[in-house]
């Protein structure tokens, strides 16, 4: 007996229907009316509705008002701590390389051992604490000019670069400031060229 008549395929249909395994099936017909937008062709032999593999959405789901960028404030936290870390430990590499040059006329002891291990303390202290202020100065500029303007910009970036120099060199006095705050505007301009060059090229940038 041949399974593939219209008779045998509607029996099987039955039956799988009564117990529960069966899956529906699609005529040539109700499969040519439906649209493949975004998808290649699929045979009309395939047991599939095609209407649920059209994908012409975003792949990820945001809540309404969401953007689809982090903001300064949520950058903030990873901005002072990842500066805080690389303080430390160039502030580590550093006191290592101090405390074996004054050391070095000293034999390999417990003086040696426990001055060395001051330098690097004192050095890794004081460079994550350093970096970390700035980062802070930085992140608090940003946010505070971002809500203030209400736009998000490379001119954001630069106004907290060259702020946060200026208030980080103001104990120096004016000239201090003055130069602080050209650091800071020098340091911030080359990261937003930095961050817009495929930009300016005219490319799109690549995306992993």
């Amino acid at each position: 007996m041949d399974n593939n008549t219209p008779a045998s395929g509607g029996f099987k249909g039955g039956l799988g229907s009564l117990l529960g395994g069966g899956t529906p099936e699609y005529s040539n017909t109700e499969l040519a009316g439906v649209p493949l937008t975004g998808m290649s062709p699929l045979s009309p032999y395939l047991n599939v509705d095609p209407r649920y593999l059209v994908q012409d959405n975003d792949e990820f789901i945001l809540p309404t008002g969401a953007n689809k960028t982090r903001g300064r404030f949520e950058l903030a936290f990873f901005t002072i701590g990842g500066c805080c870390i690389t303080g430390a430990a160039f502030g580590t590499l550093n006191g290592l390389r101090m405390g074996l040059t004054e050391t070095r006329d000293m034999p390999w002891s417990k003086p040696r051992n426990v001055q060395i291990l001051n330098m690097v303390t004192r050095q890794g202290a004081s460079w994550a604490n350093t970096l970390g202020s700035v980062a802070l100065l930085y992140s608090v500029f940003g946010v505070a000019i971002e809500k203030a303007r209400g736009a998000e910009d490379d001119l954001n970036t630069v106004a907290a670069g060259t702020l946060t120099g200026m208030l980080f060199k103001s104990t120096a006095g004016l000239k201090g400031a003055a130069r602080g705050g050209l650091v800071g505007l020098a340091m911030s301009g080359l990261y937003a060229l930095y961050s817009n060059w495929d930009h300016l090229k005219g490319t799109s940038p690549s995306r992993y």
